[in-house]
């Protein structure tokens, strides 16, 4: 059997979960549609889930239809649950976009879809709610065409429109196949030039289902997830135009994308297999790490079945890999060629520190937190020694409200939380070096190490290149100190992180391996692994305050739609939140406004654009790139994230054992 790893995404409300019920009844799975509203859905099973209405977490449910097993995904819609999104992109072999015929094209509908294009992820539009009250069609095939896409054709018309009646009835637009297709297909535009009737409805419907599987184009099918209609033929779309899993190859190869704990504690791991086969007491790697399965579970028919092996293409959750981490890839032999790198959407900008309300918790909760961002990497928990504080990364505030109450239910720890602040970031500003010549001045450790710090291109990352010979000393000894200068960049000198530096090991030097007559090896007299990692963060430091740093901020891209009346007043707000718009397109009634606006203002542009536009205002923001903090605005994001000297602070704290 064929096998279709589908994924179910919308911006939040557009009635994704509500489809996903659908889906799973109309395949026979569910003998009654579960409410988001009551709570007692198949694909929402956390309790915080059903309390809130939305989706948080990824889940994983199948269905069969004729010859197609589908494992659908419901990723979230909300924007600060995006990382679940990206999580499930790298697994999937074709999606379905949500569209709400009321509200229309939102701000996250074009967040997704311009990633699903990009990654070049098949992709059907389903426009819901066609039964409520104020639903459009002709209007939001305009928005669909001029903010998703102009590669799309409405497979159907409605009747009744906007009411409990309304009807979707699918067709083939024959008219608007030809024009939509043979733009992409020259074969079939001189088919269709030399003989116009040799271009049949059959011949046409292959080439939709060839360029729809290339995301060439993307059908649109109207309906409601309420009250079943256009499901059949959005069902028959999945089956008919969606790729099925391809497999590449013999040797196994699968993606971890979601990492749980089981009612005993024990990692569970969601793999997606991509080629080979995966079977249970299998010793597999991922990673440098590696490890025996012991225990499988395959998706198939609404359930997790107990299996002894997990064919490519399949999804499974796995038992025994108790160090694995989300983004890990399994193979047996020889790891997998590279692919496309995560990252498809834009990092957390935010962040907060976590307190709890007792201080006896303080050890219960970092341990907490740990398993949070097993869940979610992304929430980057980072703990400062020198204030005693966790802090963790975040979209916005509803993911805050989501960990608070997390910790409390899951793991009875009442927390507080800072007020939240933005992420930035420090770049090198010039050059630097240090040395520390072991047994000389006030070096505490067995060990010589000179570094210079440089510059490096904006996302170069940081690299680690060698001055001194090779085998001037231990291997051991020079990647201690690669390692913990990377560890120790993720703190500059104004405690952001540096993600982008060229270093230089310059100087090394160490005492042999030495014992005493007749005696073992004496620590004392040797150099050991911990005096270069003790060394490495001192002398970086001391580089690092000679090449000096600059503190950059996030910024985000905006596009606002405001009606023209009100451009005046929000172009003043606009320059209040030091946010730097491009020449407005003024039209009659409805003006664009587009620019960068510093990620600390977009919550504040946020809350004032309802009275600066009526609530007519329309307001769209992406992060684009970090630049230079201002010294002088008064509402700049704080530079002093860890204002303490990090070198006194480690020379006093390192100490030679």
């Amino acid at each position: 059997m064929k096998v279709l790893n589908l994924g179910i995404l919308a911006h939040v409300d557009a009635g994704k979960t509500s489809l996903t019920e659908r889906l799973l009844h109309a395949a026979g799975v569910i003998d009654e549609i579960g409410s988001v509203d009551d709570g007692n859905t198949q694909t929402d099973s956390l309790a915080l889930e059903r309390q809130r209405g939305i989706t948080i977490k990824s889940a994983v449910v199948s269905f069969t239809i004729g010859e197609v097993a589908v494992n659908l995904i419901d990723t979230p819609g909300h924007p600060d649950f995006i990382a679940e999104v990206e999580r499930a992109l790298s697994v999937l072999d074709g999606a379905v976009l949500v569209v709400s015929a009321v509200e229309g094209v939102q701000a996250q509908t074009r967040v997704l879809m311009r990633t699903l294009q990009r990654l070049r992820i098949p992709t059907l539009i389903f426009v819901n709610k066609i039964d409520r009250s104020g639903a459009q069609y002709d209007g939001v095939l305009k928005a669909i065409t001029d903010k998703l896409s102009p590669a799309v054709v409405p497979m159907g018309s409605v009747a009744d429109l906007g009411t409990r009646t309304a009807d979707f009835t699918a067709s083939d637009p024959y008219g608007a196949l030809v024009e939509l297709l043979t733009g992409n297909d020259d074969v079939l535009l001189r088919t269709f030039v030399e003989n116009e009737e040799a271009l049949s409805h059959d011949a046409l419907r292959q080439a939709l289902a060839r360029q729809t599987a290339q995301a060439l184009v993307h059908p649109v099918y109207f309906g409601s997830a309420i009250t079943g209609t256009g499901i059949a033929a959005l069902t028959d779309a999945i089956r008919t135009l969606l790729p099925p899993a391809r497999t590449d190859g013999r040797a196994l190869h699968g993606v971890i994308f979601k990492v749980e704990r089981g009612p005993a504690g024990e990692k569970i791991a969601y793999v997606r297999i991509f080629s080979g086969v995966l079977r249970i007491r299998d010793r597999i790697r991922y990673g440098e790490r590696q490890a025996k399965v012991t225990g499988l579970r395959v998706f198939a028919d609404g359930a997790a079945m107990v299996a002894s092996e997990v064919q490519a293409g399949q999804i499974a959750r796995v038992w025994g890999l108790p160090d694995v981490r989300i983004g890990d890839r399994l193979f047996t032999d020889e790891p997998p060629p590279p692919t496309e790198a995560a990252g498809f959407f834009a990092p957390p900008t935010l962040e907060t520190v976590v307190t709890p309300n007792r201080l006896g918790d303080q050890g219960k909760l970092r341990e907490a937190l740990s398993q949070l961002a097993e869940q979610d990497p992304l929430i980057n928990v980072r703990q400062d020694d020198v204030r005693q504080e966790t802090s963790v990364s975040l979209y916005g505030e509803v993911q805050k409200e989501v960990i608070q109450t997390t910790l409390a239910t899951e793991f009875g720890i009442e927390v507080g939380f800072r007020e939240t602040t933005t992420i930035c970031i420090e770049r090198v500003r010039g050059i630097g070096s240090a040395v520390e010549i072991k047994k000389k001045d006030d070096n505490p450790f067995l060990a010589t190490i000179g570094l210079r710090i440089e510059p490096a291109p904006v996302d170069a990352g940081v690299t680690f290149e060698l001055e001194v010979e090779l085998g001037s000393m231990p291997y051991a000894f020079i990647k201690a100190v690669e390692e913990t200068v990377r560890e120790t960049l993720s703190q500059g000198l104004h405690g952001w992180q540096i993600p982008d530096a060229r270093v230089f090991l310059t100087h090394s030097g160490y005492a042999a391996r030495q014992s005493h007559a007749h005696a073992v090896f004496d620590k004392s007299m040797s150099s050991t692994a911990g005096d270069f990692r003790n060394l490495t963060p001192l002398v970086l430091m001391t580089a690092l305050q000679q090449a000096g740093t600059t503190v950059h901020e996030p910024m985000h891209r905006f596009q606002l739609e405001v009606p023209t009346d009100t451009t005046s007043a929000v172009l003043a707000a606009l320059a209040r939140l030091r946010a730097i718009p491009q020449v407005p397109a003024l039209a009659a009634d409805t003006s664009r406004l587009e620019g960068a606006i510093p990620a600390a203002a977009v919550y504040q542009l946020e809350q004032q654009l309802p009275s600066l536009t009526r609530g007519e205002g329309v307001l769209e923001s992406t992060f684009s790139h970090y630049q230079p903090v201002p010294g002088t605005s008064p509402d700049r994001p704080r530079t002093d994230h860890n204002p303490l000297n990090r070198r006194d602070y480690l020379l006093h704290t390192q100490r030679r054992v």
